[in-house]
């Protein structure tokens, strides 16, 4: 599945459209472009299982940079661009980009971590100038158009959060296939699954540095069919692009569709959405309320699926499975899905139906290998089960068959669909001098399904004190990204911890509860 097919049968229908330029690159010009960009990774001595890095905005030359990577056997990285400066310089140094490629709204991120990405061999921006960095347009311009002979298939390879709360690049095997060959990908499945073809038109309303957006839209591609990408989420906007554009398919996280449903009555009935046929929503738990709401407006169309980065497995649940079985992500085995779940105590031993524990996923060939941790990469192999693996979460299969998540290993906060790892805060925040001990955790938001608190035990001789609030949430904003921050410190006299210093996972559930019942805000 590569667009370079299309370029040939279809070479004038749009590959992608950005919706606030109007903006639109066909299949031509992006199988021109990317095989240019290919001609010069070649130039630069980029080969077979080299990697790039790329800090975007939701912009169109990211899919030629993907492509053009994809056909040179490259393995390339989109980094969060809301992350502060020395998080990115880290996923971009750990990754080992020789080639980092910044779009120019992000020229101060990029002038930031020079310094401290020194593997880096060339900088290069693109959508504009950036001080210090060659220009991409004017790279390119005027190299061949034709093919190079051999094109080994690349990978994306994505982060995801490590032990330590450091962030571990999730790297698969390169297939050995070429760039035209089928590259077996399970995830294709799920979208012919969903309808995904040739006439598909996919509404991309989140940042396409996150797999899920990122994946869907260019295997959209792959198939075809045309991505029309917002800059950013607006919940109206979005609505008026399914009605002009007559979107078929979307992918939502709930966030959205609790903005969606909190525009006025008179808002929504505004818009022609029947064009649409696929709305799919993952990456974090829908309340089954939003969920039953939405579909009473949108009707039978939204679709389900869980999975994370790591791809060790998913499951996916139709609307009417769901409306049978609410609250569930879906079983596997059946069509879109991927593995077989298996639900394991802390041992490994497998538990019945309805007994909580670690989902796992089972599969003929299970490639889950972290980048330089290789103590990572083994947690997450079940103990004694070949190719069975795990991504941390937890869960129960009722007696159909059907996944149940319960909680994420770790106390992982999935804050508007985002996954934020709370160790990374707090290894931040205690190092504030009037912190004695925290812990972050995440609390239920109406708006963002979680949103970041803390609990913290001031250090001896310090009063909790509203000053002291506010000092340390100023402290993690000077040195974390504003979304990983908490929105609330809560005081306590102690934390609880056994002898040996581990935290009580128990325990500090129900300190939780302790401030919700109260009626804490």
């Amino acid at each position: 599945m590569y667009p370079g097919r299309y370029a040939v049968t279809h070479p004038d229908r749009p590959a992608v459209h950005e919706a606030a330029t109007g903006r639109t690159i066909t299949y031509r010009e992006l199988e021109e472009a990317s095989v240019r960009f290919a001609h010069w990774l070649r130039a630069h001595d980029v080969g077979v299982g080299d990697h790039v890095a790329v800090i975007t905005v939701n912009h169109a030359t990211a899919y030629e940079l993907y492509w053009g990577a994809l056909r040179s056997g490259v393995y390339i990285t989109f980094v969060n661009s809301h992350l502060a400066s020395a998080e990115a310089a880290y996923i971009v140094d750990d990754c080992d980009a020789k080639i980092l490629l910044v779009s120019a709204p992000l020229g101060a991120l990029a002038e930031e971590i020079v310094a401290s990405t020194p593997k880096v061999q060339h900088r290069v921006a693109f959508g504009g100038a950036i001080p210090g960095h060659l220009d991409y347009e004017t790279e390119v311009e005027g190299l061949s158009t034709v093919p190079p002979a051999d094109q080994p298939r690349g990978s994306d390879m994505l982060y995801s959060s490590g032990t330590t709360g450091r962030p571990k690049g999730i790297k698969p095997r390169l297939s050995g296939v070429q760039i035209d060959e089928d590259p077996g990908i399970p995830l294709i499945g799920m979208l012919r699954h969903f309808g995904f073809d040739e006439d598909t038109v996919y509404l991309s309303p989140a940042p396409i540095y996150h797999s899920a957006p990122l994946r869907y839209s260019v295997l959209t591609q792959g198939m075809g069919g045309t991505v029309v990408l917002m800059e950013r989420f607006d919940a109206e906007e979005s609505l008026e692009l399914i009605e002009r554009h007559r979107i078929t398919h979307s992918q939502w996280v709930p966030t959205h569709f609790v903005r969606l449903l909190r525009l006025p009555a008179e808002v929504r009935d505004r818009y022609d959405l029947s064009s649409l046929r696929c709305a799919i929503h993952s990456a974090a738990p829908c309340p089954v309320e939003v969920k039953q709401r939405l579909i009473e407006w949108w009707g039978e169309i939204v679709y389900e699926y869980y999975s994370a980065t790591e791809a060790v497995g998913s499951t996916v649940i139709t609307p009417q499975e769901w409306l049978c079985k609410p609250g569930s992500v879906g079983r596997t085995g059946g069509p879109g899905s991927s593995g077989i779940a298996h639900i394991c105590a802390g041992d490994g031993s497998e538990l019945p139906a309805g007994q909580a524990g670690t989902v796992y996923f089972e599969k003929p060939v299970q490639n889950l290998e972290y980048h330089k941790d290789p103590v990572k990469s083994d947690s997450a192999r079940h103990p004694f089960e070949t190719n069975w693996a795990t991504n941390g979460d937890l869960g129960y299969l009722d007696e159909d068959g059907y996944l149940f998540l319960t909680g994420r290993d770790r106390f992982t906060i999935i804050s508007g669909g985002v996954n934020i790892y709370p160790q990374e805060i707090e290894n931040i925040l205690a190092l504030h001098p009037d912190v004695g001990d925290v812990a972050v955790v995440g609390v239920p938001d109406a708006d963002r399904g979680e949103r970041v608190e803390a609990f913290v035990r001031p250090a001896d001789g310090v009063a909790p004190s509203d000053d002291l609030e506010r000092g340390i949430i100023v402290f993690c904003h000077e040195r974390l990204s504003k979304f990983k921050c908490p929105r609330r410190v809560r005081f306590v006299d102690s934390l609880p911890r056994t002898a040996t210093g581990k935290m009580v996972k128990g325990a500090l559930q129900e300190l939780i509860a302790e401030y919700a019942d109260a009626g804490a805000t």
